[in-house]
């Protein structure tokens, strides 16, 4: 199954949910950044989260997301754009421990228990929407649904999870954000409150084959979702050789002299995607003719 992200709204309009399976799209960025267990978790997670977050944008818009925390797998960033296909990166990719007491990937120790989770839309405004919270977990998901809490004042619940297999490849990921509407009523929040203490974790029901409208249904109650739409989703670099070309040659002719003089070309490497550039003395010199 391809990933994929649905939206829906469930309780007769009193809940607005998102789910998705990013199974290839962290597969994708654990393979690009060489991400090891820890990491490609704390990465896949945030990816994951990033997905629905976007695509709760609309048109062009578009965000960053930082997480910076004190542990010693540094940041990671993510870009979404609405249609949830999203780029990211880790800044210290070669970080893992053993698991945690719970069994699990110990994400919080990659992370830190400390520092910031900020948010920066870029809606096509003059402004930018900024948003920051403190990390209180490190674990991604608690610490969003606390960004969604407190800095967007909107009770929501978020999972994401990645099942990463022996040889470090991802085999399964996937999450959710169940967000409550104004006016919801106690008996909708304490019937989906029961349901997430019960379900398994997301990770494991996209292992088992569950599809996002499962999960959904899952958390929600079949009878109670009603889906709006689905989609594809996957990771996503913008960078090009004419960008990076570009940059360069905005770096006016004496500077790409001393590139030539001193290294005989130039690289460049997109923190995204990991993907490598390389412009040799003739590449460089055509820059300077049109600089």
């Amino acid at each position: 199954m391809k990933d994929h992200l649905i939206r829906a709204t469930a309780f007769e309009g009193q809940v607005r949910a998102y789910a998705i399976q990013s199974t290839d799209m962290v597969e994708e960025a654990r393979r690009r950044h060489d991400a090891w267990a820890t990491t490609s978790a704390a990465l896949g997670r945030t990816l994951t989260i990033g997905s629905m977050m976007g695509a709760m944008m609309k048109g062009d818009d578009k965000m960053t997301i930082k997480v910076e925390g004190n542990g010693p797998a540094g940041a990671i960033i993510v870009d979404a754009a609405s249609t949830g296909n999203v780029r990211g990166y880790i800044q210290n990719p070669h970080v893992d421990f053993d698991s945690n007491e719970h069994g699990k990937l110990d994400v919080a120790r990659a992370v830190g228990d400390s520092g910031s989770i900020s948010v920066v839309k870029d809606l096509g405004l003059k402004d930018y929407f900024t948003g920051q919270v403190p990390i209180i977990s490190g674990e991604i998901a608690e610490d969003f649904t606390y960004y969604f809490t407190n800095s967007e004042q909107v009770p929501s619940a978020v999972g994401a999870g990645v099942l990463v297999d022996t040889d470090y490849t991802i085999s399964a990921s996937g999450g959710f954000i169940i967000q409550m509407m104004p006016g919801a009523s106690e008996e909708t929040i304490s019937e989906i409150e029961r349901r997430l203490t019960e379900m398994k974790s997301v990770s494991t029901l996209v292992n088992e084959g569950k599809t996002p409208e499962e999960v959904l249904n899952t958390i929600l109650g079949t009878e109670n979702v009603k889906v709006l739409d689905s989609l594809p989703v996957a990771f996503e670099c913008h960078c090009s050789r004419e960008r990076i070309e570009t940059a360069i040659a905005s770096l006016g002719d004496e500077e790409i002299d001393r590139m030539i003089e001193e290294d005989g070309g130039a690289e460049a490497t997109c923190h995204f995607c990991n993907e490598v550039y390389q412009l040799d003395e003739q590449d460089l010199k055509s820059l300077q003719s049109t600089s």
